[in-house]
């Protein structure tokens, strides 16, 4: 199976999703228990509504449905507030669950929270990064650092080979 991976701390494929709960649009809150059953695939990107991520989300969008006949949940994690999550969602009618990780827990658990050099300054930032996980909850594909031209059809072609 193809995988991208980079020791640093965070997950490797084969292993189980960490567990975690975040309030997510649409459904309230998700879980790797709740999602457990379906395979589904987390990713992790840095803010919404700027231009890479919109494009990210919007290639998801518009193959949900080809993830929904594979039996496929799609969840995006960001740091942004619900609040910002559901205007995002409304302003480009995204069709699956936004989860917030506003303080970055979550992130950490996967391994993407990273340090960003910025005006001579460190932040942190969420490292663009997907992951495929199995219904069972064991994390199958991993995709770091990603460039997002066709980043959902590789995504496919993984989810086939589960």
């Amino acid at each position: 199976m193809p995988t991208t991976t980079v020791k640093n701390g965070g997950v490797d494929v084969g292993q189980e999703a960490p567990s975690f709960t975040l309030p997510a649009t649409q459904v309230g809150a998700v879980s790797n228990e709740t999602l457990k059953g379906k395979p589904y695939v987390l990713y992790f990107y840095p803010k919404d509504d700027t231009p890479g991520c919109t494009a990210e989300a919007c290639s998801f969008r518009d193959t949900l449905p080809d993830f929904g006949k594979l039996g496929v949940n799609v969840i995006g994690v960001s740091r942004d507030s619900l609040d910002t999550h559901e205007a995002f969602s409304k302003k480009y009618r995204l069709t699956f669950s936004l989860a917030s990780d506003i303080n970055g827990e979550v992130s950490k658990k996967f391994g993407v929270l990273k340090e960003k050099g910025s005006d001579g300054g460190v932040s942190w930032g969420i490292e663009r990064s997907t992951f495929l996980v199995d219904d069972k909850g064991i994390i199958r594909t991993i995709w770091r650092n990603v460039s997002i031209p066709g980043h959902v059809d590789e995504i496919k072609k993984a989810i086939f080979k589960l």
